[in-house]
């Protein structure tokens, strides 16, 4: 009997599934050809990962700003690691060492996320683009003030939407 209950007992649900329309969304907006044709981030490996996190952090400030979300926040990071996991692997990084290296991209987009939080709390130009010169490639250093209108520009965007369309993934460009 307990065979039979173990195998018809409803599998756990995975939270994360929720926020994988945001995420995807997340993914979407940084594949733009206006990052990298128009505002020169370097379209490389790094140059895409960079933008991945950019976009990432200005969702997670604004769900940041909203006090109930830090359960989503957490998941939504979670998918973000989960998917450089599986880039990592697919890129042929071993399981010896993938770990290192998540670590090392979470490192990267907590130190981002600090940064881009700070020049935005201080509402300081100068401060937002010193921070995306710092950790954006660019095809050319001058670029980096559109780049820095383009996220702030993103940002206001997101702090206008409801909830409920940041979490479902709505957000329109």
């Amino acid at each position: 009997m307990g065979l039979l209950n173990g195998l018809l007992k409803r599998r756990k649900v995975d939270k994360r599934e929720e926020l994988r329309p945001l995420w995807h969304r997340v993914v979407e907006i940084s594949r733009e050809a206006q990052w990298y044709r128009d505002l020169g981030v370097e379209d490389s490996t790094a140059g895409r990962f960079d933008m991945i996190t950019m976009v990432l952090i200005c969702v997670l400030l604004r769900m940041e700003a909203e006090a109930g979300l830090e359960s989503e926040t957490t998941l939504l990071t979670e998918l973000f690691v989960a998917d450089m996991d599986g880039q990592l692997r697919e890129a042929g990084i071993g399981d010896m060492v993938v770990g290192k290296h998540v670590g090392r991209l979470m490192s990267t987009l907590g130190g981002r996320w600090g940064a881009l939080r700070d020049a935005f709390a201080a509402d300081d130009d100068d401060e937002l683009v010193e921070a995306i010169r710092r950790n954006v490639t660019l095809a050319d250093d001058g670029l980096a003030e559109g780049l820095a209108g383009e996220l702030r520009h993103l940002r206001s965007q997101l702090m206008s939407l409801k909830r409920e369309n940041v979490l479902a993934g709505s957000i329109p460009r």
